[in-house]
């Protein structure tokens, strides 16, 4: 199986040297030191016109919690909104509820005006309480993929549930098995955790 490697990259340059490592797609953000937000149009240009790969585009105004004001919510449509324009491969985001449940308004909102974009739904599932639960509803909206180690802090930690939630996703969306995934372990992780998709910030070396 071909696996896909997504790389996140906080930068133009980063990108460009992870395209060149053999990526095959990243995850664009600035500030992954606080788990990632949204970068810049100009670098989402830049990357569109020299990647020979596809982005997707961290949609997060700001590091901390995942449960945004109205003001916040505003500017993520609208960020969502430029990327249409830039005609970006898919967005990257995630919102939950003061109760900690997936926010289900305001994604599925976003969800629908993110078309046609790809839209996953990155690790703030993990911190949901009922991770199939919440994988349920993300699979009836109809996201393209989903962030996580499984609610733990590392995919091999999370590999029981991230089968599962492999098993339950296929076909009608992706897994995308994150948590400390490296070039190092990469052939461990694949082989115990079998899906189609695999995200770090190590997964190739450049």
């Amino acid at each position: 199986m071909n696996h896909v490697k997504e790389v996140c990259v906080e930068s133009f340059d980063e990108a460009f040297k992870a395209a060149a490592a053999g990526a095959s797609r990243i995850e664009l953000c600035e500030n992954l030191a606080v788990g990632g937000t949204t970068p810049s149009l100009g670098t989402i240009k830049r990357c569109l016109e020299r990647l020979p790969i596809p982005v997707m585009v961290m949609i997060r105004p700001r590091g901390g919690n995942f449960t945004y004001s109205s003001d916040e919510f505003e500017i993520m449509k609208e960020d969502i909104h430029q990327c249409k324009i830039q005609n970006v491969r898919g967005v990257v985001f995630g919102l939950l509820g003061e109760d900690g449940e997936i926010d289900k308004l305001r994604t599925a909102q976003l969800v629908q005006l993110s078309r046609p974009m790809e839209v996953t739904f990155h690790k703030a599932i993990d911190l949901t309480p009922d991770l199939m639960e919440s994988l349920s509803f993300l699979k009836e909206i109809g996201v393209e993929r989903i962030l996580t180690s499984g609610g733990k802090d590392t995919a091999l930690e999370g590999a029981a549930i991230l089968n599962q939630m492999v098993q339950f996703a296929t076909p009608a969306l992706t897994i995308v098995v994150a948590g400390k995934v490296t070039a190092a372990n990469f052939a461990e992780i694949s082989q115990i955790i079998p899906s189609q998709e695999y995200h770090g910030r190590k997964l190739v070396v450049f």
